[in-house]
């Protein structure tokens, strides 16, 4: 019979393919995070692995998002859209060689990640398959949960990487179960998982797909 803790131990781990693994673990923030920010995460982290035995990143979500939306919305299951935008919706740990989806370098460190929406310009046209990222800005340049402007928060995620903002596609959070799990979408891979959101007295959830490996084809055209 195997013992029960080596078969926890292998489901908690999901694969895309055989190059990715994911493995979810009960661990605190990091505390490289202002407080304010780091006492609205869950205590669970979603570890990435791309071979070997150290994660590659880390990843962490927020216990319960605010939303904005009307019940018809809420049953029909909630997007993005319904989360206001610049919302601290988690943190990423970066361990290594780690990229965005721009193919920009995210240095070894730790970051927060809030929700933006790609703006209508000609130069964005056809870089993304979506319209909503994530965007990393360093932990130490973040220190207060608030939302902001999308300005402000363009030039805070631009101190990631000295340029353009950090930005990690978000797909579609269809499908997602109450496991974390790593899919494969548009040659990148995807970490699919339910944020808790509360809309008023409302508690409900909202899927997240947040794309960890890959690019922009616009970004690997120029590679």
């Amino acid at each position: 019979m195997i013992p029960l803790a080596l078969v926890l131990a292998l489901t908690s781990a999901v694969a895309a393919d055989d190059s990715y693994r994911i493995q979810t673990v009960d661990a605190a923030p990091p505390t490289e995070l202002a407080e304010p920010i780091r006492k609205l995460l869950a205590d669970r982290c979603v570890r990435l692995f791309t071979g070997g035995d150290q994660p590659l990143v880390e990843v962490w979500f927020r216990k319960e998002a605010p939303g904005d939306a009307v019940e018809v919305q809420i049953q029909n299951g909630l997007t993005y859209r319904e989360i206001p935008e610049t919302t601290l919706l988690g943190a990423l740990r970066a361990n290594g060689d780690f990229s965005d989806y721009r193919r920009q370098k995210i240095a070894v460190g730790v970051y927060t990640l809030r929700l933006a929406f790609q703006p209508p310009t000609d130069d964005h046209q056809g870089s993304a398959p979506y319209t909503e990222f994530l965007l990393a800005s360093p932990a130490a340049e973040d220190a207060k949960p608030d939302v902001m402007e999308h300005k402000a928060l363009e030039k805070l995620s631009g101190k990631t990487t000295g340029k353009h903002p950090a930005v990690l596609l978000l797909f579609p959070g269809k499908n997602t179960t109450d496991d974390p799990k790593l899919v494969e979408k548009d040659r990148c891979q995807v970490l699919m998982v339910k944020q808790a959101v509360r809309v008023g007295e409302t508690k409900t959830v909202m899927g997240v797909g947040l794309t960890l490996i890959g690019a922009s084809l616009k970004a690997v055209d120029k590679h």
